[in-house]
């Protein structure tokens, strides 16, 4: 609910992410992420206070992160004003997630055991991003505007990055030094364990390449139906078991790819004129793909990708077909294209809703637990 609240003031004060809020707003983006932080913390500390430690626990914590990285990537768009760069915000907080995600799976199956860096994204990494709120409610979003050698003049000899707006030279810094050392952690740590088996780790991932390759040239003739393609090559490369574990990488490609494709072919420009629409649907698409993760790695399923994990896809199709008939109707969709992103959300959350609520349901039967209660059920 923090991170919801933040992101609705984002909205409410800049829609497109492109004007300056009040500072009060960029404080209490700060604020409530901290909030987020400190209860993200001690809620695991808690369940073991009190015994009431459960899969739902586990389930619902990384649940609720992975949705977090989209509701605060609208608040950081807000506060940093950076308009269409929002959505990649988003993708550089979701990339190494998902990742790290997959990561703990394949290590937990294997070696039961989970290695993190010393320096990581729940706890450094927040705090350096609570703190740019902190600091943009003294100095104003619109220094992120500022070129950067102009808001930090003691790096404006660094060729490049000194003629670009402040945001995008963070956006740039982040992934140099940030998402890049995570991938290769969370990719070297997968290699040893792949090494110890004997398999070929880079066998899986050009299997994983490839397939992303040939959606992204389908889709430039005729959509290549995203959901359809993802179940017909989920069993014919993958046939190891690590084959199969990479394979799960494969529908977050096809999300990042598909919701590209949608941005660069949209007459609309969605990117920019609604950064909201984009980021929540496609946050909310990941929540989804997050969640089949760790609802395979709660119920020990065999690894692989799911024809479950598809069904997050199955609207970009669509989205770009109508994107597309705007090249045969001189420029004009055949659907408005702020339905269909209003029809995105709508499915992408219709369809997250129904998984949460039916896996609560199934796991608190099962276990006889309450949801929102310690107390066990009577037997």
């Amino acid at each position: 609910m923090f991170l919801l609240t933040s992101a609705l003031l984002g909205y409410i004060y800049s829609p497109r992410l492109d004007s300056a809020p009040p500072r009060w707003v960029n404080f209490a983006h700060g604020l409530l992420l901290f909030l987020y932080q400190t209860f993200d913390a001690v809620d695991g500390k808690q369940a073991r206070r009190t015994n009431s430690s459960s899969p739902l626990g586990e389930l619902f914590d990384h649940g609720c992160d992975a949705l977090a990285c989209a509701f605060e990537a609208l608040a950081f768009g807000s506060t940093a004003m950076c308009g269409r760069s929002t959505f990649w915000f988003w993708v550089i907080s979701a990339v190494p997630f998902y990742l790290a995600t997959w990561e703990s799976l394949i290590l937990l199956l294997v070696t039961n055991t989970l290695i993190l860096p010393a320096v990581n994204g729940p706890t450094e990494g927040l705090m350096l991003i609570y703190l740019a709120h902190f600091f943009t409610a003294i100095v104003g979003s619109e220094w992120w505007a500022l070129q950067f050698g102009k808001s930090l003049p003691i790096l404006s000899w660094v060729p490049v990055l000194s003629e670009i707006p402040t945001y995008k030279a963070v956006l740039y810094l982040m992934v140099a030094f940030a998402v890049i050392p995570t991938l290769t952690f969370n990719v070297s740590n997968v290699h040893k364990v792949v090494q110890a088996r004997k398999a070929s780790m880079l066998l899986a991932l050009a299997m994983v390449l490839l397939l992303s390759f040939g959606f992204y040239a389908s889709s430039r003739h005729l959509i290549g139906l995203m959901g359809v393609s993802c179940c017909f090559f989920s069993d014919l490369p993958f046939r190891s078991p690590f084959g199969r574990s990479f394979s799960m990488i494969y529908p977050f490609v096809v999300l990042l790819v598909g919701v590209l494709a949608w941005g660069y072919l949209s007459p609309a420009d969605i990117m920019g004129n609604y950064p909201h629409l984009v980021v929540l649907g496609s946050g909310l698409a990941f929540g989804y793909l997050v969640g089949r993760l760790i609802l395979a790695h709660l119920c020990d399923e065999p690894k692989g990708l799911k024809t479950g994990m598809c069904m997050s896809l199955l609207y970009l199709p669509f989205a770009i077909a109508n994107a597309l008939t705007a090249k045969l109707n001189d420029g004009v969709p055949l659907v408005d294209e702020s339905l269909v992103l209003l029809g995105y959300c709508a499915f992408t959350a219709t369809l997250y809703l129904h998984f949460a609520t039916s896996v609560v349901h199934e796991i608190t039967t099962a276990l006889g637990i309450y949801c929102f209660r310690i107390t066990r059920k009577e037997a």
